[in-house]
């Protein structure tokens, strides 16, 4: 039988008693050695064994007044792990005794003390549930309703852990007499909106901010109230009152929008003053509302009065602040993405110092990209409607002189990268004149106006291009694409690759356009290569690569005429030592930069992609086959996703040069594709799909022992297509084809299972080489399985339907003898009832085959 230290009659701590405990806490608390600190700790362990144990700690901790707080909250804290485990074992009237003193306790002075005791109370509500403690919701009310602020905190300091621990009890009919204590709590916390005291204010809005979402009916009943105190909190001193603010606004917005549609003009007006809150972090948030307005779908000719001050204060938001100079200079340095922020803003690499220790930074720099993304948000719902009020700011700021005025001349230049698609309408007549004036920023002094006007020029490619089919029009083009190969060469890195992503985009629109100055491009992409490092080297490949996608056959010629070879050597070898230094280096350090590898493997791509011929006898000399096997083996996914491209690439271009390690480069491909595997690593499953596409192409007799198992995998893909992205079922689609071209007798069989699904997603893969190879397969598998190809005839059809051309004369040939010798199988009744049956659409595209 447990002992006990208590005397008979009502429960009081006894002197002795209390004072070992109370010291043993105040000796707990010292720095002695550990063997001490043991010994205490034991004799801890050994009052606990007494039933009433937890009784003291309940008196230390609520009425100990004389005691260190610290040592107060070290009781309450081992009270609270002790009932855990046991307070369902403990005689009633210590139960009892336990819960008048934590109710005591909640009316403390200190806070800690306090929340100490509301902490308490809410697990012993979780072990026991309100039945066990009939009169708790009674008592906090009358603690809310006493006007002692210390009990008003205390009570919802207790209400807020109950609804976080066991949050149903509150919104139960079953709780409290058949009413939902949550309706009638909501009621009282409204009232303390209006406090004098700093804190509740805070600890009521917090409270009524959990329940936004469920949205009780003492809350719905209650929005006006409720709605009327956050506008007047909204001018808070204390900036965490207004992020709660701010919160519960963008709570509403994206789950009951209905509840802000009568008060929107209020909300809007409040929403616009938290936007500009001198508080970054609360202003990033209140940015967000913008977004989610849009996303409730409430009328936008709401927010049409208010254009002028919000982009206004966009506009202000898109500005780096004054107080940090190094911006002048700065460099590129990756920073923490938002996910919430499109992908054409994450571009727009924040220019700013950025780490883990550093969120104040990151805030700036997500405060400008979200900013830009409301805008751009703006201008495509409102159009050219903004530039009434906009344009003359963003003129003024742009004609501003003197070094003070670089930031609000960089934040304007941003701004017009921002509207130019949404604004375009209103844009367009002054395009030449907005050209003019961003070019000269090109050779700016400040760092950060370079880089941005590269961006911004960018965005208006489409329309220089279009535009250069004149004189004036070709001079301005011609200027641009200068001034962006100058860029390209700039001393600051950030500058760099926002040259090279600019060119990249104007060169995937100007195509053709570009065949004259084509070596001078080329000349300008190779001089850097030997000294970009990691993500500019990986942004200038992407230029190269664009390059080759727009000229086409202009290069070879283009080439021919440069003396690359040497240069083109260097930076292959230069690849491989890098590759070389960093699996070496992952031996010792798991953790080492793959970035380095992957930059490294994907520029190797792009070598590969741009220069077949002059590439071939570098890789046949070079250890890379070995490398790149490891790489595909053992890399982490980042680094496994170049790497596969990379094999495409070479199974493209010198595929002897895989030989004889194929097997194993096809046994870790296969071993990507394997549902769900691939699901958390789409973007490698994606390119080993691809490279086994071109594998079988180029070396079918190594990919016949490993079709029946690709297969075995690609048919899933193409079953679930709606679940998985589609640039993955088209290439699951397109290496099924060729597959089934080059081992038509192993694909056959297995035809019965996927035919429909194949079609399916060949009809929305886009034209090309790619969709021509898998049509080939297609043919293939008509001729071979013609039964099967007979009950897909449907399938079959749409798929070809959805050709705009097919320019191989050959496969043109294929297709129209699949559809005649369809047309032969059947009856002549037969075809002619398919016929009419058939997609009226589908019908007309396919009757090109059937003259």
């Amino acid at each position: 039988m447990r002992r006990t230290i208590t005397r008979l009659g009502p429960w009081q701590p006894h002197d002795e008693g209390l004072n070992q405990i109370i010291l043993l806490l105040l000796l707990d608390n010292l720095p002695f050695s550990t063997v001490i600190r043991v010994q205490i700790r034991m004799q801890l362990l050994h009052f606990s064994l007494f039933d009433d144990f937890n009784n003291y700690l309940a008196f230390i901790l609520s009425r100990a007044k004389d005691v260190p707080v610290e040592i107060r909250k070290v009781a309450g804290l081992l009270l609270k792990n002790g009932l855990m485990d046991v307070y369902n074992l403990i005689e009633p009237e210590h139960q009892q005794y336990i819960k008048l003193q934590l109710l005591y306790g909640l009316g403390e002075a200190d806070q800690h003390i306090r929340s100490t005791c509301g902490t308490t109370i809410s697990n012993v509500v979780q072990q026991g549930g309100i039945s066990g403690w009939p009169e708790l919701f009674h008592t906090l009310l009358h603690f809310l309703n006493s006007g002692d602020p210390n009990r008003n905190g205390g009570a919802m300091d207790a209400l807020s852990k109950i609804s976080e621990n066991t949050p149903e009890l509150l919104d139960s009919d079953d709780a409290w007499s058949g009413q939902r204590p949550i309706n009638i709590f909501l009621l009282e916390l409204f009232e303390f909106f209006h406090s004098p005291h700093a804190n509740l204010r805070k600890l009521s809005l917090r409270f009524v901010n959990k329940y936004i979402i469920s949205m009780p009916s003492g809350l719905y009943t209650s929005k006006n109230k409720y709605l009327d105190g956050l506008f007047l909190l909204a001018n808070e001193p204390d900036a965490a009152v207004r992020k709660l603010v701010c919160t519960a606004l963008l709570q509403l917005v994206e789950f009951h929008p209905s509840v802000l549609e009568p008060r929107l003009k209020d909300v809007i007006e409040c929403m616009l003053q938290l936007n500009k809150d001198n508080n970054d972090v609360l202003a990033l948030e209140a940015c967000g509302f913008w977004s989610k307005y849009w996303d409730a779908q409430i009328p936008p000719e709401n927010l049409r009065e208010y254009l002028p001050h919000l982009t206004l204060i966009l506009l202000s938001n898109m500005a780096y602040p004054n107080d940090d100079d190094l911006l002048a200079d700065a460099e590129v340095i990756d920073a923490k993405e938002d996910e919430s922020i499109p992908d054409r803003y994450q571009d727009l690499k924040p220019q700013l110092p950025c780490s883990d220790e550093d969120d104040d930074t990151c805030t700036i720099c997500n405060l400008r990209k979200c900013s830009a993304s409301a805008l751009d948000v703006l201008s495509n719902v409102f159009g050219a409607k903004i530039l009434l009020t906009f344009m003359p700011i963003i003129e003024a700021n742009l004609s501003a002189t003197g070094d003070e005025a670089w930031r609000d001349k960089e934040a304007a230049v941003l701004a017009l990268g921002v509207i130019a698609r949404g604004c375009i309408n209103g844009l367009y007549p002054r395009l030449s004149e907005i050209v003019a004036s961003l070019i000269p920023l090109l050779d700016h002094k400040f760092t950060l106006i370079r880089s941005t006007s590269c961006w911004t020029l960018s965005q208006f490619s489409k329309y220089i291009v279009q535009d250069s089919g004149n004189k004036k029009g070709y001079e301005q083009f011609d200027m641009v694409l200068t001034a962006f190969l100058q860029r390209i060469s700039d001393t600051n890195k950030l500058v760099q690759g926002a040259a090279c992503s600019a060119l990249a985009i104007l060169e995937e629109e100007a195509a053709e356009k570009l065949a004259p100055r084509l070596k001078e491009i080329l000349q300008h992409l190779m001089h850097p290569l030997g000294e970009y490092q990691k993500r500019n080297l990986r942004i200038i490949c992407d230029a190269i690569g664009t390059l080759v996608d727009a000229v086409g056959e202009e290069l070879d010629q283009a080439l021919r005429s440069i003396e690359f070879s040497q240069f083109t050597e260097h930076l292959f070898s230069r690849c491989i030592t890098i590759i070389e230094a960093q699996q070496q280096l992952a031996k010792a350090h798991p953790f080492s930069d793959k970035d380095f590898i992957t930059c490294s493997l994907d520029f190797l791509s792009g070598l590969t992609g741009c220069f077949h011929n002059g590439i071939e006898s570098l890789v046949l000399q070079s250890n890379l086959r070995d490398m790149l096997l490891k790489c595909c083996r053992d890399g982490a996914p980042d680094v496994r996703q170049s790497a596969f491209g990379l094999l495409g690439d070479l199974a493209r271009v010198c595929p002897i040069h895989l030989h004889p390690r194929v097997p194993e480069f096809l046994y870790l491909v296969v071993k990507q594709l394997k549902i769900p595997k691939f699901e958390k690593t789409i973007s490698v499953a994606n390119n080993a799909c691809w490279a086994i596409g071109e594998l079988a192409v180029q070396v079918p007799q190594e990919i016949s022992p490993f079709v029946a198992t690709v297969i075995s995998c690609l048919i899933p893909i193409l079953h679930q297509s709606e679940g998985v992205v589609k640039s993955m079922v088209e290439n699951s689609a397109i290496t099924l084809g060729r597959l089934a071209f080059v081992c038509p007798d192993l694909v056959s069989p297995h035809m019965e299972k996927c035919m429909q699904s194949w079609c399916i997603s060949l009809s929305t893969t886009r034209d090309g080489i790619e969709k021509e190879d898998a049509f080939k397969g297609l043919c293939a598998m008509v001729k071979a399985n013609p039964s099967v190809a007979q009950s897909s005839l449907v399938y079959v059809c749409k798929a070809i339907a959805s050709w705009t051309k097919i320019w191989s004369t050959e496969l043109n040939t294929e297709v129209c003898k699949v559809m005649h010798d369809y047309q032969q199988m059947l009856t002549n009744e037969a075809w002619d009832k398919f016929m009419s049956d058939l997609d009226p659409l589908v019908k007309a595209n396919i009757a090109k085959y059937l003259v």
